[in-house]
């Protein structure tokens, strides 16, 4: 079996990746900082590297300022990819974002199109595995909107998946032979405000949603199909409805 190398597989979406393909019989190496590898200082990328076939890089910049973020992912994976480069790495998967092809001028969205083009001219044959917003960011987005008792969102379509069908996603991209760039997503496209409306009234949230669709979405007004997946997609199946009850809020 394979020898896969999960950046940032300690995280949200690493740890369940690594746990996938371990299931399946591959030899997953979950690295980050805490396990000695940091892609964005260059420690323990030679050694972790040794043998790889596949590096599956998921990993995420602490900070989402603009030029953190841009600083983050640029030299992350300048030195992943050389690294790769050197190991004979024969195949890149990286997770992001669906509609980083598309007009928008979300900052944490420009640093992702930064990444993708290092990995487009890489050299190295890549996956790139668009996704759309997870579920499991429904209270952060909810709490970056929130003012006194009100969260104010656009009206902005969202196809939300379930982070469990994401890390699937990447697994089975991972196993794979390259597939350039592919799009997945959950099964409803829903506004963003009718998204948080949905989650606060499940999980008893006082605060009301207003739909607002001059309302900035992390720091930008998006148009209204910038977030949703193309025609071609890959559809998962897990709805708002199923996801919730399995994922209560955070104490």
């Amino acid at each position: 079996m394979a020898k896969i190398v999960v950046i940032g597989g300690t995280g949200l979406i690493g740890s369940k990746v690594v746990a996938n393909l371990t299931e399946h019989g591959h030899e997953a190496v979950a690295a980050s900082p805490n396990t000695g590898v940091n892609s964005l200082t260059g420690e323990g990328l030679d050694e972790v590297l040794i043998g790889a076939d596949t590096v599956v890089d998921v990993s995420n910049s602490p900070s989402f300022a603009p030029d953190d973020v841009m600083e983050f992912f640029t030299t992350s994976t300048s030195n992943l990819l050389a690294a790769e480069v050197e190991a004979g790495v024969e195949h890149h998967v990286a997770l992001t974002i669906v509609g980083t092809n598309r007009p928008q001028h979300i900052g944490y969205f420009a640093a992702k199109v930064a990444q993708e083009k290092l990995i487009r001219d890489s050299g190295i044959a890549y996956s790139l595995v668009h996704a759309t917003q997870f579920f499991e960011f429904v209270g952060s987005i909810a709490d970056i909107s929130t003012e006194g008792d009100t969260v104010t969102l656009p009206g902005a379509l969202i196809q939300p998946i379930a982070a469990d069908d994401v890390a699937t996603a990447v697994a089975r991209s991972a196993v794979g032979v390259p597939m350039g760039d592919i799009e997945i997503a959950g099964p409803e496209a829903f506004g963003m405000d009718e998204f948080a409306r949905r989650a606060l009234a499940f999980r008893g949230d006082p605060r009301t949603v207003v739909r607002d669709d001059s309302a900035p979405y992390y720091g930008a007004v998006i148009e209204e199909r910038t977030l949703i997946p193309v025609e071609g997609a890959q559809i998962f199946k897990t709805t708002l409805e199923e996801w919730l009850p399995r994922n209560p809020p955070r104490k």
